[in-house]
């Protein structure tokens, strides 16, 4: 594949993919349209790379289908400056859209998960994707870029007042895109649409008690 062969699949992913679906922002349609998605993925899998489906990446992890992560992005209409807590940052991808997009991000992945690579205003922490990033909180914005199954408590903590939340949440196998915004130190979630996206990993809903 030549670097002309993956413009022309990055303009139709976002002629195809994200403007007949619901990505109206034009700040991430320009970022998704600038950043090059084929070097965030292994280089035996890069003719996917603009493919609308999940991306395989190894030990289990898979890099979320461009469509999952540009209506995420859509949803939080993002500003320059603002700071955004980016959980599952994989190889990087969705770091470097905010980064064009003028965010500063810290981007969580687990130890043994993938590189997030390195992009400007991007802070690399390693660690348990449903701890965090405490010592950069509060954030203006929380990035889930994958499904899960429970949205823990230690996350929204980490939002200032008025903080807005994108993520997917798994709820008898179907994924579904949720967005949402804490007030008064609570918070709801509001699903907007069914969409494919990764399940992350460490998220399992807390056990109930029953009688």
């Amino acid at each position: 594949m030549t670097e002309q062969n993956f413009s022309s699949m990055r303009a139709a992913m976002v002629e195809s993919q994200l403007r007949t679906s619901d990505v109206d922002d034009q700040r991430v349609i320009a970022a998704m349209a600038q950043v090059p998605r084929e070097r965030f993925v292994p280089a035996e899998r890069r003719a996917m790379a603009y493919v609308d489906r999940s991306v395989p990446l190894g030990d289990g992890r898979a890099l979320n289908p461009p469509l999952a992560t540009g209506r995420l992005l859509s949803e939080l209409r993002i500003q320059p400056g603002e700071k955004v807590l980016l959980i599952g940052a994989a190889t990087g991808y969705a770091a470097a859209l905010l980064s064009a997009m003028g965010a500063v991000v810290t981007a969580v992945e687990e130890e043994a998960g993938p590189c997030a690579g390195d992009q400007p205003g991007v802070t690399q922490v390693r660690g348990l994707l449903a701890a965090g990033a405490a010592a950069g909180a509060p954030y203006d914005i929380l990035l889930v870029d994958g499904a899960i199954a429970d949205l823990p408590a230690a996350l929204v903590d980490q939002l200032g007042e008025g903080g807005r939340i994108a993520t997917g949440i798994v709820e008898r196998g179907v994924t579904r895109l949720c967005t949402g915004r804490k007030a008064g130190g609570t918070f709801g979630l509001a699903s907007l649409a069914d969409i494919e996206m990764v399940v992350l990993p460490g998220f399992s809903k807390p056990e109930r008690f029953v009688f």
